[in-house]
């Protein structure tokens, strides 16, 4: 594979200006959508500033230290980074430290008879720790910046306008191949027979693999649907058009998960009231949060699914049967490590007693997660996702639905989708976290809100308790 070229390292040079000039013009939410998401769509994949000590400078930590940089000097705002709930203060805690227990319990190498994996080093924790930091940024700013209705409109606009603008490459793409990152870029940041799907090209554009593309394109179609819903009347004509548009760019994508989240989510958004969309994406979030038991206790129902893809297309049922194999095998190798995991370097994996080459490969995040970092670091990622959820279904419980957004239930939907995608790919990526923060402010609020109006009814409550005075 070739190189990034120059402007692959100027682009990621350039970016904190481009978040500056957008803090310097923008309210401060769509701010920081556009400098995470922005950066997230057009800075290269792969490409890296490599300096000691600290994490990798690429398009996950630029975006999020320039959000930061400019929320604390551009616009001179104090973030506060804990939440309200114990939970949340707790599952933070252990997100930053857990790299130190991982260190700790995995010192030794590896040994095989032509070569040894090393063990790791407390030099690792410390980059470990930097990087699950730098990772929460979203999450912190989101929930300071977007956690309430107003936010998560300006969440489903941008995802809109997004979908739009990306569309134009990924027609190209579609059409010619996927090039744009040569392009631009000067190389391709993937396996290239892995875009070839149904007689035609998966678009990759500037992100890691078609597969997060088509992600991407599904949550801009569950945006325009959003959008559709609660637009004025005379506008949906148009809105209408723009939902089928993004709905063929999911298509042209060539991906059946993302398009089956687009087909089940959509009719939810459509018809379902706020509540009840937040309540279906919270049973989401416990589904992904408990799957490796469920995996573990043998109570996915791995045969239907098997069956019910290879009667949909052999080579996809193949595809996925690959997978699995290699997830149960995966499996095996954490439960060896089941507390904190097996660290880096390809330690979770297998390998060959004599060469120890690799002999499987890790796909979806959650068996990533638990080969790498174990129990502790599934729980506490995992965990802090789905907390945001499961306190909006809370509240949403407590309160009825009275006080919810029109838009909060569409986005706790998307978030949902993306926990969902988590069990097949990897696709935790800082607009996951930015989307989980400004969930949790949201919920926030409506405890405050919860909270005030409970007081103000025990104050009347006294007060209408209480004897009149006289006055003579």
């Amino acid at each position: 594979m070739q190189s990034p070229n120059l402007i692959a390292y100027l682009a990621l040079a350039l970016w904190p200006v481009v978040g500056w000039k957008l803090w310097q013009r923008l309210d401060r939410g769509q701010a920081l959508i556009w400098t995470i998401l922005g950066g997230y769509l057009l800075l290269p994949p792969l490409a890296a500033f490599n300096f000691p000590v600290v994490p990798d400078l690429n398009k996950s930590t630029i975006p999020n230290l320039v959000a930061l940089a400019c929320a604390l000097w551009l616009v001179g705002d104090r973030v506060g980074f804990m939440p309200a709930s114990w939970l949340g203060k707790a599952l933070i805690a252990v997100y930053i430290a857990f790299p130190f227990g991982t260190v700790l319990t995995n010192r030794a190498p590896l040994v095989f008879e032509q070569m040894a994996i090393q063990g790791m080093r407390i030099y690792d924790s410390f980059a470990a720790i930097a990087y699950q930091a730098i990772a929460l940024l979203p999450f912190f700013l989101a929930r300071r910046y977007l956690g309430h209705p107003e936010g998560m409109r300006a969440i489903i606009a941008a995802l809109v306008a997004a979908g739009l603008a990306y569309s134009v490459p990924m027609l190209v793409e579609a059409v010619m191949s996927p090039q744009m990152n040569v392009w631009v870029y000067g190389f391709f940041q993937h396996d290239f027979f892995q875009t070839i799907r149904y007689g035609g090209y998966r678009p990759v554009v500037f992100l890691p693999h078609g597969l997060w593309v088509a992600f991407f394109a599904c949550m801009a179609v569950l945006a325009a649907v959003t959008l559709l819903r609660r637009t004025v009347p005379d506008a949906r004509p148009r809105v209408l058009v723009v939902f089928v548009y993004l709905s063929v760019m999911l298509v042209i994508c060539r991906s059946a998960g993302p398009i089956l989240y687009a087909l089940a989510l959509v009719p939810m958004i459509l018809f379902l009231p706020a509540r009840l969309q937040i309540l279906i994406a919270a049973a989401m979030a416990l589904v992904v949060v408990s799957y490796p038991v469920l995996r573990g206790a043998h109570l996915v129902p791995v045969d239907q699914i098997l069956d019910l893809a290879n009667g949909l297309s052999p080579e996809r049922a193949a595809s996925l049967r690959f997978r699995i194999e290699n997830e149960e095998t995966l499996l095996v190798r954490a439960q060896e490590q089941p507390w904190f995991g097996w660290g880096g370097y390809g330690r979770s994996f297998t390998h060959d007693p004599v060469t120890g080459q690799t002999l499987n490969i890790a796909d979806g995040a959650w068996v990533i997660l638990m080969g790498n970092y174990g129990w502790v670091g599934y729980v506490a990622e995992f965990g802090l996702t789905a907390l945001p959820l499961l306190l909006l279904a809370r509240e949403s419980l407590r309160q009825g639905g009275a006080e919810l957004s029109p838009w909060v239930g569409a986005v706790a939907l998307i978030l949902g989708a993306n926990m969902l995608d988590l069990l097949p790919n990897a696709t935790h990526i800082p607009f996951t976290w930015l989307l989980a923060g400004a969930l949790l402010g949201e919920a926030e609020r409506l405890a405050a809100l919860r909270a005030d109006r409970d007081a103000m009814a025990r104050r009347e409550g006294l007060h209408a308790g209480k004897p009149l005075r006289t006055v003579i």
